[in-house]
């Protein structure tokens, strides 16, 4: 296995030892399945945190630990880069199958066909699953969580709100608890950050500015950790190159944004001087950050969701842009990617333009939670990139 293989599965890998409070929470959820596998009807325990708390790490742990124990146990991710970690690890660890790790739609259409039920279900990333039908993708109910708890005797959810990227699967924290409403449930929230090395006062100076609250100075101490702004696209993209000459897993990512000019047929992030192809759709069982051509591709938010990054540059793409009172502003015309913004009937006017501007700032806050050692960024508007500039006087 390769370094950089070894390092994804390893952020997942049950050897890797859990704190008090994820011990705690995972034998929370561990009795919580033992009580209501016993009782009839459905069950659901959800647990919450923002990216980079362990809420996979927990899950992982928890799966491989009850698929042991548990008959008819699934696990389901709507990611299909993330799959293959999954996947990768059940065929390292004795006992586990990959025929336990399944999509969701997949799932949800094999029981409804088959007319069975399962004892149990674990679900990552589920604010990832679909909240209306998607007839391309062959799912024809109207919410597959609300499926999956009906086929399921206990309901295991991982769930971050800040991780909604589209309105087909449009989700908040309101719309979750009152899905689980008629069930017993519990629900458990991790705030502790693991994945990024940045100290506190940077990481809540990110808050901020995703919240577009006013942009104010970078932190002085940013802890063991490499935050910088580049005027230049391309610039970053070398020193990007260098970190993963050193440390391996080190990506360019961008947000949407950019026309689909196809130049020697791929589609190309065009900044400035760089100019680069967007990840590639991968047809092999290898994630996407994993192979090392990749390195000469612009990831975007659904190669690089739910992984860990060494060193990741961002540029931040044109519908975002700084506001005269200096906040982060959000331009929804400005979307290249179609499949952000899918009608629905149950979010019209303001509700329907206030989603887009949380999902976008959603795709914006996923990439800015990806990296442990550093983070650099560069923004297309002009007017952002010189006041993050000033704006970082370390």
């Amino acid at each position: 296995m390769d370094s950089l293989k070894s390092h994804t599965l390893n952020a997942f890998s049950k050897n890797v030892h859990l704190t008090k409070h994820q011990n705690d929470v995972l034998h929370q959820i561990i009795d919580f399945t033992k009580q209501h596998l016993q009782s009839d009807g459905h069950a659901v325990f959800v647990l919450m945190g923002d990216a980079g708390t362990g809420k996979s790490l927990i899950l992982n742990q928890l799966f491989t630990t009850l698929s042991q124990k548990v008959t008819d146990a699934y696990f389901l991710v709507n990611h299909p880069e993330l799959l293959k970690v999954y996947r990768e690890l059940a065929g390292r660890t004795p006992n586990m199958l990959k025929k336990y790790y399944q999509r969701p739609t997949s799932f949800i259409n094999q029981l409804h066909k088959q007319d069975q039920h399962v004892n149990l279900t674990v679900i990552d990333e589920a604010h990832l699953l679909l909240s209306k039908p998607d007839h391309y993708n062959n799912y024809y109910g109207d919410n597959q969580l609300t499926d999956i708890i009906q086929l399921s005797k206990v309901t295991i959810v991982v769930f971050d709100p800040h991780q909604v990227l589209r309105t087909k699967s449009f989700w908040n924290k309101s719309r979750l608890l009152k899905l689980i409403d008629p069930y017993p449930h519990e629900v458990v929230h991790l705030n502790e950050q693991f994945r990024m090395q940045a100290g506190p006062k940077l990481m809540d100076w990110l808050d901020h500015f995703i919240d577009g609250d006013v942009i104010g100075p970078v932190p002085q101490d940013v802890g063991n950790y490499d935050f910088r702004i580049f005027s230049d696209a391309q610039q970053m993209f070398q020193k990007i190159i260098r970190k993963n000459n050193q440390f391996g897993l080190s990506r360019m990512t961008s947000t949407s944004g950019y026309p689909s000019t196809l130049d020697g047929g791929k589609h190309l992030v065009n900044e400035g001087n760089f100019h680069q192809p967007w990840d590639q759709y991968n047809f092999t069982s290898k994630p996407w950050a994993e192979q090392s051509q990749t390195i000469d591709q612009v990831g975007s938010i659904y190669t690089v969701q739910g992984f860990d990054l060494n060193y990741i540059g961002i540029i931040i793409g044109p519908p975002f842009y700084l506001t005269d009172d200096h906040r982060l502003g959000v331009d929804p015309s400005k979307v290249t990617d179609v499949e952000i913004f899918k009608h629905r009937p149950d979010l019209s006017g303001k509700d329907f333009e206030q989603s887009k501007q949380t999902l976008l700032r959603n795709s914006l806050n996923v990439l800015l939670r990806r990296e442990i050692k550093g983070m650099y960024l560069h923004a297309h508007d002009p007017k952002l990139e010189a006041y993050l500039e000033q704006m970082d006087r370390r």
